[in-house]
């Protein structure tokens, strides 16, 4: 999908995701002192949103006009003081080394871009610094449920972690996500990569 399919997809509905954060970004920051965050593809900005609620100097970016000028209405609303960027996620975004927390979460590409994106985000983490990615892990397809179902553009921790250059990995892992959904829950699974400069 180009950004006009995903302008076209933010604009079907008020919301297209929770407006609460991902569940498993509100574990992993609970003890880090807040400091500049960077959120690649942040569509309608819910967990750039969360982090700026929650002390950080929060940065979304993503390719859809929509999407963000949806999430700088969101922060007006709720007078949040959260920036968000139209901008490639597959470029460099910030100065490298300057961001304390990097996040990605559901970034679904091929390959080669996801491996640049990767590149671009472990570039951007500081000393001490932590990167984030959750995304619909490959497995998904066969063992999980929902999720894009083109093999070539779902991660696993093996090839999320080959692309993290200059960083050390903490965890990299399958994990479990409930989905509700009107048959009653269901069990996605996603990559889960958590790493520090």
């Amino acid at each position: 999908m180009d950004s006009s399919d995903w302008n076209d997809k933010y604009s079907e509905k008020e919301l297209i995701w929770s407006a609460e954060p991902n569940q498993f970004l509100p574990p992993v920051v609970a003890d880090l002192e807040p400091g500049r965050s960077l959120d690649l593809a942040c569509g309608e900005g819910r967990n750039t949103l969360w982090l700026a609620e929650n002390g950080w100097d929060a940065l979304g970016v993503d390719f859809s006009e929509v999407a963000v000028e949806k999430a700088r209405q969101i922060a007006a609303k709720r007078g949040v003081d959260a920036h968000f960027e139209v901008g490639d996620v597959t470029q460099p975004q910030v100065d490298g080394h300057s961001m304390d927390l990097v996040i990605i979460f559901y970034l679904q590409l091929p390959p080669e871009q996801q491996a640049k994106v990767l590149r671009n985000a472990a570039a951007a983490v500081a000393p001490g610094g932590r990167f984030l990615l959750v995304a619909h892990d490959l497995s998904n397809i066969e063992h999980g449920y929902g999720g894009p179902q083109n093999p070539a553009n779902l991660p696993t921790p093996e090839t999320t972690v080959a692309a993290l250059e200059g960083l050390t990995v903490d965890r990299a892992e399958v994990v479990e996500r409930v989905v509700d959904t009107p048959e009653g829950p269901r069990t996605a699974l996603d990559t889960f990569v958590l790493a520090h400069r």
